[in-house]
């Protein structure tokens, strides 16, 4: 089935921009967890002092569902009090994050991290942004934030160490490189299987690439994307696999001469998910945000300005 993603307008007005840094996928699960009914019908003036989140709501969404995911929150609490400590990448990149600044609400994570503070009833003054490598937080242990969001697919095995809320984007798998590569005219998975491709190491980039692509030569892997784009600068490689935004924003901005050469067919089903800790009191809340902007279509608006107006990319059919 033919599956159509648009090249944003954003990345005409981000030329200026210099940024890169980690980006993730991997396979959808969603974490099964208690029903958050109970949670969200407790009355927000009966709760602890301590555990009450700030009260101004979030805009999105109709008030019942704000108040639901708010009293959740207020009754779950937050690694600080009164305060929500939001984590992303170093650096963060757009589309996801404009100019490296998490606090200017400019990017899609950006803006989805924003709108569902809003939700669990936290003000802008109130979120706290830190940085995290990609790889360190899918480990078992404690979390200095209260949810992380940089690219993370959902995965049954990421999911035994970590909880994920549903899934806020989906995107597909996508093969770049420079213009006279090889990979150039590939139109199926089968033309891919004879070529240097590089990948991100810890994504389902790789997972996709081992278990579906599965090439003649063994993947070349790399600690972060800024190395795999280093290797096909160097042509040691003859193409990179990643998701389809970030392809599209080496390509447009960061790497001259290259292009998207495709997305693969069937390979959109990644959805990408907020990352908290293992059992989090604060994951049905954030679900319980989530379902309200979507409800509400504030977060089908957030994802049209920041990742829907994309020129269509060619379709690599799987077999």
């Amino acid at each position: 089935m033919r599956r159509s993603v648009l090249i944003p307008a954003l990345v005409a007005g981000a030329l200026f921009v210099t940024a890169c840094g980690d980006d993730g996928d991997d396979a959808p699960v969603l974490d099964s967890s208690p029903d958050p009914t109970t949670a969200a019908t407790e009355p927000l003036d009966q709760l602890p002092e301590a555990t009450t989140a700030p009260t101004t709501a979030g805009e999105g969404g109709d008030g019942g569902e704000a108040s639901a995911a708010a009293a959740c929150a207020a009754e779950a609490g937050t690694v600080t009090d009164g305060v929500l400590t939001i984590a992303t990448g170093d650096p963060a990149f757009p589309p996801y994050v404009i100019d490296d600044d998490p606090t200017s609400k400019q990017g899609f994570e950006a803006a989805v991290a924003y709108a569902v503070a809003g939700q669990l009833g936290f003000a802008d003054d109130a979120v706290e942004w830190i940085r995290t490598g990609f790889d360190e937080v899918i480990a078992p242990g404690d979390k200095d934030f209260d949810f992380n969001l940089q690219q993370y697919t959902i995965s049954p095995e990421r999911a035994e160490v970590v909880d994920f809320s549903e899934g806020y984007y989906s995107a597909a798998q996508a093969i770049l490189g420079y213009t006279d590569s090889a990979a150039a005219g590939a139109t199926s998975v089968a033309d891919l299987k004879g070529l240097r491709i590089g990948v991100q190491s810890g994504t389902t980039s790789l997972t996709y690439l081992e278990e579906v692509i599965a090439p003649d030569e063994e993947p070349l892997v790399y600690d972060t994307n800024v190395d795999a784009k280093a290797a096909l600068d160097a042509n040691q490689i003859d193409a990179i696999i990643a998701d389809l935004p970030t392809a599209l924003y080496i390509t447009a901005v960061e790497i001259e001469g290259t292009a998207v050469f495709g997305q693969i067919e069937g390979s959109g089903t990644d959805e990408f998910g907020l990352l908290l800790a293992k059992d989090s009191p604060l994951t049905d809340c954030v679900n319980l945000a989530l379902q309200a902007l979507k409800a509400s279509g504030e977060l089908d608006a957030i994802t049209e300005e920041w990742m829907a107006e994309y020129t269509e990319a060619p379709i690599i059919a799987a077999s």
